[in-house]
C-alpha cells in the first residue's frame, strides 16, 4: 500500500483495516488535496434550492437565463430570453397557482417532458414552496410512469404537451393522489374530458398561470435537511428507486465543485452559456443547471432533436458541454469521416498536427500552450463546429472510451474530463482535472465535499489493501441522499456506518485519480447512460421455448446488446426442415437464416414484454455446445460466471458488434 500513499492529488483521513468479524478489508478513506484544511463551508446565505435561485435573482435581475429557439414558420431562428428576474416573476406566479390547487409544504409536484423553460420554472416553484420535485420519465420500463405518480402520491403534474397521453393512460391508479395536470401547452378537448371523467382539473400552461393571481401565499421556511426532490432510478430488478435527495445534499455539492473549480482556475462567471439536452429528469443535468443558476449564467435549450444538436450548438455558443459517452462517440465518428474525406494533404497536415500538439500535452504542456499555430489553422476548425466558444467538455454517466477522450482533448481546444457520481451520490464524487494529461482513462480524483475508500470484494478477487488497490468504491459526506424513498430495506444494504456502497469497482492510480474496472452486481450501463439488469433480462429472454440458455452481454462504450445463445436442438432441427433447410446441429447454428430466425422469436418476446428500445438484443451467436462447468462457464449451481464467458466468447463478441456497425 505503499504507493497509494504518495497519491498527489489526495490525503489519507482514516487508516484502512484487515478482514475483521466476516467483513471485508477496506483501503485507507481519502479525500481531495483541496480539502487538505476540512470541507468548504456552505455558501453563506444559502438554507435551501431555492436560495441558489432567488440570490442569483437579486444579484443578476437582468442577465438571461433561460433560452429557446424561436421557430419562425417552421425554421429555427436565434435564442430568445427571459431575464432572472422575468423568470422569478413567473415562478412566483406559478407557485401561487399550485397553492391554490391546496398543495402545501412537502407535497409531490411531477415534472415530465423534454428539457425547457416549463420545466424549470416548474421545478423553482417546487423550491419556492417547499414541493418535493418528482421527474417522471419512460426510459425506466413500462409502466413507470405510473409507478412513479403512484409510489411518490404525486398531487399534480406539469408535462410536455406531446407526452399527456401517457399520463392519461395512468389515471385508473394514478388519480387516488392526482388532482391537477398542466399541460406546458394545449390541451384537447378529447384529454379534457378524459381527465374530466376521473374527477381531475386539467390547465394549459397560461391559463394555469393565472389560478393564483389573485391570492397571496407566504413563502414557508425551509430547511437544509429538507427533502427538495425525489428523483427515480433503476435497480437490478423489480420497480425503480426512489432516492430522497434534500436541500443540504445539492448545496453542498455547489460548494465542493465552486472550490474545485477555484482550485484549478475554471470558475464559472455570470457570462458563461450552458446547452440543455441532458435529462432534467437525471440528476447530472439538474446539479449543473443548478451550478449555472448559482452563478447567475444562461442556459439554453435545444429543440429536443438529436440531428438538430449540433446546429443548436452553433446558434447558442456554450461555453460548457456536457455529455454522455454515446454523444461524443458520434462527434469523434463525424470527425473522423471528415478527416478521411478531405484529400490526401488535408489529412497529412490534420495527423502530423495531431502527433505533435499529442506529444507536448502527454509532455506536460496546457492544451492552449502544446500548439498554438495547430490551433490556429487546423483545430480551430472543430472548435467552430462546437460554436467557437467551448472551454470544458465534462463527460458522465458512462466511462468514455480512452481514444476518444485523447483525440477530443487534443482537437477540441477545450479541456475533455470523465467524471463520475450516482443519483445517490448528488452526481458529483469524482472529476478529472483539467490539463492532467495522466488522467485520461479516468475520473479523476475526488470532490472537495467526499471522503472515498475502497473495500475488497475477495469472490472477485479485488484487495483494497493491496499494492494496486482495488475494490468497491464506498463514499461518505453530505452529497450522500437521505435514503429510498419507503425502501428502508434498501438504503440498509446500501448504507454501513455512514458509508455508501456504489457497486462499482475501481483502482486508484498512482496519482490519485479513480480508474472504474468492473461492477459488482450484474447490472451494468450502456454508452447511453442507461442501466441494463441482465439477469432480469435473460430471465424474460428464456422464456423463449426455442432456446435451452442465452447469456446476454453489453458494456458501457456500447449503446446495444448482444448475446450468446444456446438453442434448443429438436426445435431447431423442426425449424430447419420446415423451411428445407438441411445439415446437422453443428451446421444449422452456423447458418445466417437460423440466427436471423432466433433474433427474431426474442425480439418477439421482448417486444410483448415491453421492453425498452436498448433492452433488445441486436444480434446473436449460436453455440450448439451448452454452457458447461467443464469450460468453467458456470458454478456447481449452474449460476453463470459472467467474466469466464467474456473471456471465453470475447473474439465471438468483438465479431457480433463489428457486424453491427
Amino acid at each position: 500500500m505503499d504507493g497509494a500513499r504518495e497519491m498527489k492529488h489526495l490525503v489519507k483521513v482514516e487508516e484502512g483495516r484487515e478482514a475483521v468479524d466476516g467483513r471485508p478489508s477496506v483501503g485507507p478513506a481519502y479525500r481531495s488535496a483541496f480539502a487538505k484544511e476540512g470541507f468548504p463551508p456552505p455558501v453563506p446565505g444559502i438554507h435551501c434550492c431555492w436560495d441558489i435561485f432567488r440570490l442569483s435573482a437579486e444579484k443578476f435581475p437582468g442577465n438571461n437565463m433561460l433560452g429557446r429557439r424561436e421557430v419562425v414558420a417552421g425554421k429555427a431562428g436565434k435564442y430568445v430570453w427571459m431575464t432572472y428576474k422575468e423568470v422569478y416573476g413567473t415562478v412566483i406566479k406559478l407557485g401561487a397557482s399550485i397553492r391554490s390547487c391546496g398543495i402545501e409544504l412537502g407535497g409531490r409536484c411531477g415534472i415530465y417532458g423534454a428539457n425547457c423553460s416549463e420545466w424549470v420554472i416548474s421545478m423553482q416553484a417546487c423550491n419556492a414552496h417547499g414541493i418535493y420535485c418528482v421527474p417522471l420519465y419512460d426510459t425506466l420500463g413500462a409502466g413507470a410512469v405510473e409507478f412513479i405518480l403512484c409510489h411518490a402520491e404525486v398531487q399534480i403534474a406539469f408535462v410536455e404537451e406531446k407526452k399527456i397521453a401517457e399520463v392519461l393512460k395512468t389515471l385508473h391508479n394514478s388519480s387516488k393522489f392526482l388532482r391537477t395536470i398542466v399541460s406546458f401547452g394545449k390541451v384537447t378537448p378529447k384529454e379534457k374530458e378524459v381527465v374530466e371523467n376521473f374527477g381531475l382539473a386539467i390547465f394549459e400552461w397560461d391559463e394555469f398561470l393565472c389560478l393564483g393571481c389573485d391570492t397571496q401565499f407566504d413563502l414557508p421556511v425551509k430547511k437544509m435537511d429538507d427533502i427538495c426532490t425525489i428523483m427515480y432510478t433503476s435497480g437490478t430488478t423489480g420497480d425503480p428507486k426512489g432516492v430522497l435527495i434534500s436541500n443540504k445534499n445539492i448545496i453542498t455539492l455547489i460548494s465542493g465543485v465552486d472550490q474545485l473549480l477555484l482550485c484549478v482556475n475554471e470558475q464559472l462567471h455570470e457570462d458563461d452559456v450552458y446547452i440543455s439536452y441532458l435529462p432534467l429528469a437525471h440528476i447530472f443535468d439538474r446539479v449543473i443547471e443548478e451550478m449555472f443558476i448559482y452563478c447567475g449564467a444562461s442556459i439554453g435549450f435545444w429543440r429536443g432533436d438529436v440531428k438538430l444538436l449540433v446546429e443548436d450548438i452553433g446558434e447558442l455558443k456554450p461555453t460548457v458541454f456536457c455529455a454522455v459517452p454515446r454523444v461524443l462517440d458520434r462527434i469523434f465518428t463525424g470527425l473522423q469521416t471528415k478527416i478521411s474525406s478531405g484529400g490526401i494533404l488535408k489529412k497529412t497536415l490534420f495527423n502530423l498536427s495531431y502527433k505533435y500538439k499529442l506529444y507536448n500535452m502527454m509532455q506536460g504542456s496546457k492544451h492552449d500552450k502544446a500548439a498554438t499555430i495547430c490551433d490556429r489553422l487546423v483545430f480551430n476548425k472543430v472548435k467552430q463546429g462546437l460554436g467557437g466558444n467551448v472551454r470544458l467538455i465534462l463527460s458522465g454517466a458512462a466511462p468514455l472510451a480512452t481514444h476518444v477522450e485523447q483525440f477530443l482533448r487534443v482537437v477540441t481546444c477545450a479541456h475533455v474530463v470523465q467524471g463520475y457520481g450516482l443519483t445517490e451520490t448528488c452526481a458529483g464524487t469524482f472529476v478529472a482535472l483539467p490539463n492532467d494529461f495522466s488522467m485520461v482513462g479516468t475520473v479523476g480524483p475526488p470532490v472537495p465535499n467526499v471522503d472515498v475508500r475502497l473495500e475488497s470484494v475477495p469472490e472477485m478477487n479485488y484487495d483494497a489493501l493491496s499494492e494496486v488497490p482495488r475494490g468497491e468504491i464506498c463514499i461518505k459526506g453530505d452529497t450522500l441522499f437521505a435514503g429510498y424513498y419507503k425502501r428502508e430495506d434498501l438504503t440498509k444494504e446500501v448504507m454501513t456506518d455512514g458509508w455508501f456502497h456504489t457497486g462499482d469497482i475501481g483502482e486508484w492510480q498512482p496519482d490519485g485519480s479513480m480508474k472504474i474496472i468492473d461492477r459488482k452486481k450484474n447490472i451494468f450501463k450502456l454508452s447511453q447512460g442507461e442501466y441494463v439488469a441482465v439477469e432480469n433480462l435473460e430471465n424474460i429472454y428464456g422464456l423463449v421455448p426455442d432456446i435451452d440458455s442465452i447469456w446476454i452481454y453489453g458494456n458501457s462504450f456500447e449503446s446495444v446488446l448482444v448475446a450468446i445463445v444456446n438453442p434448443n436442438m429438436q426445435a431447431l432441427e423442426q425449424w430447419a426442415l420446415a423451411n428445407g433447410i438441411t445439415g446437422d446441429f453443428t451446421v444449422l447454428c452456423q447458418n445466417q437464416k437460423a440466427k436471423e430466425y432466433i433474433l427474431g422469436e426474442l425480439m418477439k418476446i421482448g417486444k410483448g414484454k415491453k421492453l425498452k428500445g436498448f433492452e433488445l438484443i441486436k444480434a446473436v451467436h449460436l453455440d450448439p455446445i451448452p454452457f458447461d462447468m467443464e469450460r468453467d462457464l458456470l458454478t456447481p449451481t449452474y449460476k453463470k460466471k459472467r467474466s469466464q464467458l467474456l473471456k471465453y466468447y470475447k473474439s465471438v463478441i468483438d465479431d457480433l458488434y463489428k457486424s453491427l456497425k
